[in-house]
């Protein structure tokens, strides 16, 4: 069942995202499970060495996401809240969500608070869409508001190909 946002990225002023699209030796709804199950999204999410602690997600329109992550930065060990919320359920299809940098409380930080240029969006939109390919799956993985040559982007290349080793191994 196809459930619509209610909005786009409002303050998002960014028009640069990364783009990945992959083949990934798994059906998709496997591939869903990873997106949308706490516990396999954080097996597989975030750069290589990063590790995820939390990962709370109500899958569902409107439903909060909040993520920590602990990753090593070049200026050393950080901790990394993402807080977010789901704009686009399609189950086993498609799945949109916000993400910001957050407190634990899942409390919104501005790009200053965080170190970062004030012109870094505060807010970034995931879309994630898997198409089945009979024991395969497509997935292109769109992040709007990141550059394709950031170090996001980057994190999402590592992480994927943690998702490719998560579902090369047994089921879940």
């Amino acid at each position: 069942m196809t459930k619509r946002a209610r909005t786009t990225m409002a303050d998002d002023k960014s028009t640069d995202s990364v783009r990945i699209e992959r083949v990934l030796d798994a059906g998709a709804d496997r591939v869903w499970l990873m997106w949308t199950d706490p516990q396999h999204f954080a097996e597989w999410y975030g750069p290589e060495g990063a590790t995820v602690h939390v990962a709370k997600m109500d899958v569902t329109v409107g439903g909060p996401r909040l993520v920590r992550m602990d990753v090593n930065t070049p200026g050393g060990a950080r901790q990394m809240w993402l807080a977010g919320e789901h704009r686009e359920v399609v189950d086993g299809k498609r799945l949109v969500y916000t993400e910001s940098m957050a407190d634990e409380a899942g409390n919104v930080l501005t790009p200053s608070q965080m170190g970062m240029p004030d012109d870094h969006p505060v807010t970034t939109e995931v879309v994630a869409e898997l198409e089945d390919l009979g024991g395969r799956t497509k997935m292109v993985m769109t992040h709007i508001g990141v550059p394709p040559d950031s170090p996001g982007a980057a994190g999402w290349n590592m992480a994927f190909a943690k998702l490719a080793a998560r579902l090369a191994e047994a089921s879940p």
